[in-house]
């Protein structure tokens, strides 16, 4: 795989994103300002047109570019943590031209710990991480045993879908649904719907 499997990626993000807007508006709406439709939207958008324009073979240096567009048209505290995932995996994959199967499982390690170092979450914390680590894990192992990663990918979309029905069992610790204490309990998190749908976007681009 080269540089297109990022660009296809990138470009069923952006357009999963746009197609759920009004889906994350409402969840948003509940637990928080309910700008994370547009914020996703729009960042998304941002990152695919920087990838997409791009002539770099690097990979890295094409997720770290669509990282840096991100944070510019949307700099608010989840556009930022997005696009610190990306640069993340910009950086875990730069200097690849050519990817092998297990790299696009360090793309998504690597967003998380990117994620992770900027928001100082963690897994449990009813965020965008309860999402995507069951997911990331899925494909680690998937691919581990020697699947290919078509099929990797479609069980690890659905680990992370599993992961964001989860988080009605998580008290959130993080941003305004944090002020509801135990009511947040039972309230589904826009963050890891975010990662349920960024898993999508990979396992419809294979």
């Amino acid at each position: 795989m080269d540089i297109g499997i990022i660009k296809k990626f990138l470009g069923n993000a952006d357009r999963i994103m746009t197609e759920n807007k009004e889906y994350l508006i409402g969840l948003d709406s509940v637990v928080g300002d309910g700008d994370l439709g547009l914020t996703m939207s729009d960042g998304f958008k941002a990152a695919y047109a920087a990838a997409k324009s791009s002539e770099e073979k690097d990979v890295g240096k094409v997720l770290y570019q669509a990282g840096k567009a991100m944070s510019t048209a949307v700099p608010s505290t989840m556009g930022t943590l997005m696009a610190s995932g990306l640069m993340q995996a910009g950086k875990e994959l730069k200097g690849k031209e050519i990817i092998e199967e297990m790299d696009m499982a360090a793309l998504f390690r690597a967003y998380a710990d990117g994620v992770m170092k900027r928001g100082g979450a963690c897994e449990g914390d009813k965020t965008f991480l309860d999402g995507l680590l069951p997911g990331t894990r899925c494909l680690e192992e998937a691919l581990n045993r020697g699947e290919g990663l078509k099929q990797a990918a479609q069980k690890a979309a659905l680990m992370s879908e599993q992961g964001f029905k989860n988080t009605t069992t998580m008290v959130a610790v993080h941003g305004r649904a944090a002020t509801r204490g135990e009511a947040s309990r039972t309230l589904e998190d826009p963050g890891a719907a975010v990662a349920m749908l960024l898993m999508k976007a990979f396992s419809m681009s294979l």
